[in-house]
């Protein structure tokens, strides 16, 4: 049965474009390989009955506030959708039992800071005054297509506001690494690391350039406003997306995966299923998949030799582990205020993420990873049983192909052999800072960046942002110069996702940017 679009892939980036397309009268299917969809948000009982675990993504704080949900956000509500804000977003803690947190109470902020600096603690009044002047000329720019006359209008705008030296300031935001900006701006060690442990989260460690914005942004939205989880788990979400696509009259179809895109003329033309079913698209054929996904195996048409090159060189950041953990009780920490955060990183000090990092991309299991520690169960209890508890664990970084281990007691060569034994490392650390955890164990589902891939192919060696944010492959560099606004070499063959512009993170902007350009 023909269409007008053709989707392939259930992510929310997939999902979103295929949402704008239906309301503007498109007839749309969406294509998902996996019996459920959502691709790097997914919400599974993977421990015990009754213990919902955000399998991937669980923040939503970008989804709240994208321009997606700003247009669907009371028809999502209407479809089961219930965003949840914590007041305690995240926090640090360090050896011995030391806390440094972020409360939307900016003066309950400001105190804690100022336990380790008083002039920090007034820098960090001076920046959420700074962030709350730039943010509505900020945040619009990560919404328009890079490059576009939208986004120098967008730029010309809030230089007008902001004053001449506004696009300057900013463009050496974007070159700054973690480290410059946060030693930049304030003092202590324990404020560096509150900071720069965001950088990890996007594949910048303490010293690569390009990385100072994220924490910027991560480190004031969390002030400002807090953090968003799904009530239910993230999967409510894509739940909500699916059912709005459907009551618009788009398709969703599972367990429907493409071998190949129909590529006649120069043209996309629809796709072929491995069950052998052919589905055209009249209009579009849109790969929410990585650029090594659609030209390495679905696209069998030849193109440039330059762009083929672009596509081999696209790049993989390290692997990630994720462990989720079925609990009695919170854990036990050494400082209970920890007991309120939304997010602990576990990190401690950025001299620690720097060779954290520059181990695991040599191929050596860290000695000692950053734990970014997700209390869900804090702002949603439904997500377990009565007085239960779900812990994620997202271990960032390790290799996505093992040469070795730092630590040297980990003879594994492969994630097979060492997944348990490094997840044992991982829960020896976290239980450093949160003594007893293991007694509170019920049940643990580890996955190593061999498992985060086979359960979803664009998450290739375990980078759970398909692809590199450094800046060689960020802004309109991703996912290659020149093809940064979603078109392809092929007619109407269109890239969506993580590996396009603006990136990673549970936004919803290339699904958002692409439908809006198509219709």
């Amino acid at each position: 049965m023909a269409c007008d679009a053709v989707i392939i892939g259930a992510g929310h980036n997939g999902l979103a474009a295929a949402v704008i397309l239906a309301e503007a009268g498109w007839k749309v299917r969406v294509l998902e390989r996996n019996p459920l969809p959502g691709g790097a948000v997914r919400t599974a009982e993977v421990t015990l009955p009754g213990f919902r675990h955000d399998l991937f993504a669980t923040n939503l704080n970008l989804f709240g506030g994208s321009p997606f949900y700003r247009r669907y956000g009371d028809r999502l509500a209407r479809h089961g959708l219930e965003l949840l804000r914590a007041q305690a977003p995240f926090c640090s803690v360090f050896p011995g039992g030391g806390l440094l947190g972020v409360w939307t109470d900016l003066d309950r902020t400001a105190a804690g800071i100022e336990r380790c600096s008083r002039r920090d603690a007034l820098a960090w009044r001076m920046l959420v005054e700074e962030f709350e002047r730039v943010a509505p000329s900020l945040f619009p720019l990560l919404g328009q297509p890079m490059p576009s006359w939208g986004l120098a209008r967008q730029l010309w705008a809030g230089t007008r506001r902001l004053g001449r030296r506004w696009p300057l300031d900013l463009l050496r935001l974007l070159l700054q690494s973690p480290r410059e900006w946060a030693e930049e701006r304030f003092e202590s060690r324990q404020v560096h690391s509150l900071c720069a442990a965001w950088g990890m989260h996007l594949d910048f460690p303490p010293e690569m350039a390009g990385g100072a914005l994220f924490p910027f942004l991560e480190c004031m939205v969390g002030q400002t406003q807090g953090m968003l989880l799904g009530r239910g788990g993230a999967g409510a979400m894509i739940d909500a997306m699916v059912s709005l696509l459907e009551n618009l009259g788009g398709e969703v179809e599972l367990e429907s995966p493409v071998c190949e895109v129909i590529v006649q003329g120069g043209r996309a033309r629809g796709v072929v299923l491995e069950s052998g079913e052919r589905v055209e698209a009249r209009r579009a054929v849109i790969a929410n998949l990585t650029p090594t996904q659609l030209f390495g195996r679905l696209v069998r048409q030849e193109v440039s030799a330059g762009f083929a090159r672009r596509v081999s060189n696209y790049r993989y950041g390290p692997g990630t582990m994720m462990i989720h953990l079925a609990l009695s009780d919170l854990p036990p920490w050494r400082t209970r205020e920890a007991r309120e955060f939304c997010y602990v990183h576990v990190a401690p000090y950025l001299e620690d993420l720097g060779l954290a990092y520059q181990q695991a991309v040599s191929g050596l299991l860290p000695v000692s990873p950053l734990l970014v520690v997700g209390q869900p169960t804090v702002v949603d209890p439904s997500r377990a049983p009565e007085g239960k508890h779900v812990l994620w664990i997202q271990v960032r970084v390790v290799p996505a192909v093992i040469r070795g281990d730092a630590a040297g007691t980990i003879p594994a060569s492969d994630w097979s052999q060492a997944r348990e034994p490094f997840a044992d490392r991982v829960l020896a650390k976290l239980e450093e800072y949160a003594p007893g955890l293991g007694q509170l164990v019920l049940a643990r589902h580890v996955m190593a960046p061999t498992d985060l891939e086979a359960a979803n192919p664009n998450l290739v060696g375990g980078d759970n942002l398909t692809g590199s944010h450094h800046l060689s492959q960020n802004f309109l560099f991703r996912p290659f110069l020149g093809w940064s606004r979603y078109r392809t070499p092929v007619e109407g063959l269109y890239l969506c996702g993580a590996a396009t512009w603006p990136g990673a993170g549970v936004g919803a902007g290339s699904g958002t940017i692409l439908g809006n350009q198509l219709i």
